[in-house]
């Protein structure tokens, strides 16, 4: 299976398209009523989708984007800590082609709040995953983004989120200082405040300059800014560090921190410890969870190789040759009706396909 990508030509990308979406991902939907929610049972590689309908003049609750890739101990903490809120939002999940046994427990959840489950078969990597959630997104709703190792520690941290998108409405994205382990790092900012709501403006959002960005562990787009961009960029690949530049210099909206909602990203949670040990099948003393996902992420390695792609997109968007919207696989309308750059994108796609299965 692995072969019927990396073989594709990258200049046929409607081939590269099709195949992805033929061979590792199969869509099964199943539309529930108002208040009913139905169990069925999912084969990896597909989906289940338990949406209700809504009217578009009523504000859904947010959307939330949770993607796992192994390291199962650590999102099993994470994601249970999510669902134990009693605040409202729409999850979707997605498993990006687990070694370990997270598609497991992912398959054992249950909460009304869960609106998809979706396991892709082979991993195409993370501005894939990201852009397939952001593909669903309503109108009129606000679009949250939170990697697998963020346990957040804040009560109500939705809420907080939500009181300074209302106090500023430039606002366009609203992220989080990464925190232990990880430096606690704050590039050049400008607080903001209104009453007894603030937050702090990201300054220069510099094109190159190494953290100068809102980093994504756990972000959150307003829907007018989500109708300007698009999606994260496929063309280019640099996440986090491409979308806070792209709003700053090209659209009217700001980007900045949060200030009231604390969160903790340990990497790794003993074995002992770990909550999913009953659903555990790996060698422990030979493979634990957490060395699966090192040894998978292929992030910096593609940022390394492909940053030429970051700088020439915005070479192209300061000569007027493209605007600030960003075109998605997932969404075919977008590339009708927006330049996307097909060779870039499916070249990234075949990087991960390569390297981080």
């Amino acid at each position: 299976m692995k072969n019927s990508v990396t073989n594709i030509k990258l200049n046929r990308f409607s081939e590269t398209f099709k195949d992805i979406k033929n061979n590792f991902l199969n869509i099964k939907e199943d539309c529930a009523k108002e208040t009913d929610t139905e169990e069925t049972d999912i084969k990896p590689s597909q989906v289940i989708e338990l949406e209700s309908v809504q009217s578009d003049l009523v504000q859904p609750p947010p959307l939330i984007n949770f993607i796992t890739f192994n390291r199962m101990g650590v999102t099993i903490k994470n994601l249970k800590n999510i669902l134990d809120s009693e605040e409202d939002f729409e999850l979707h999940l997605i498993d990006c082609n687990s070694k370990d046994d997270t598609w497991d427990f992912i398959q054992g959840l249950e909460d009304e709040r869960i609106k998809s489950k979706t396991r892709f078969t082979v991993n195409l990597g993370p501005i894939y995953a990201v852009n397939y959630s952001l593909s669903k997104i309503k109108p009129n709703q606000y679009f949250i983004t939170i990697d697998s190792d963020v346990y957040i520690k804040t009560k109500n941290w939705i809420s907080k989120f939500m009181e300074v998108f209302d106090a500023f409405p430039d606002l366009g994205v609203l992220g989080l200082m990464r925190d232990k382990p990880y430096p606690r790092f704050m590039p050049p900012i400008i607080p903001r405040v209104k009453g007894e709501v603030s937050y702090l403006q990201l300054k220069n959002a510099k094109i190159g300059e190494d953290m100068d960005f809102i980093p994504g562990q756990l972000q959150c787009l307003r829907p007018e800014l989500i109708e300007a961009i698009g999606y994260w960029s496929e063309e280019n690949g640099y996440g986090d560090a491409e979308l806070s530049p792209r709003v700053v210099h090209y659209t009217p909206f700001n980007v900045g921190f949060l200030t009231t909602v604390e969160i903790d990203m340990a990497q790794t949670i003993g074995c002992d410890e770990c909550q999913g040990k009953d659903l555990c099948k790996l060698n422990r003393s030979v493979t634990p969870c957490y060395a699966l996902s090192k040894s998978s992420n292929k992030n910096e390695s593609y940022a390394s190789k492909y940053r030429w792609k970051y700088i020439e997109t915005f070479k192209e968007l300061e000569e007027g040759n493209r605007t600030a919207y960003c075109a998605s696989v997932h969404d075919p309308e977008s590339m009708e009706n927006h330049f996307y750059n097909n060779v870039w994108a499916a070249e990234n796609f075949d990087f991960y396909v390569r390297n981080s299965n």
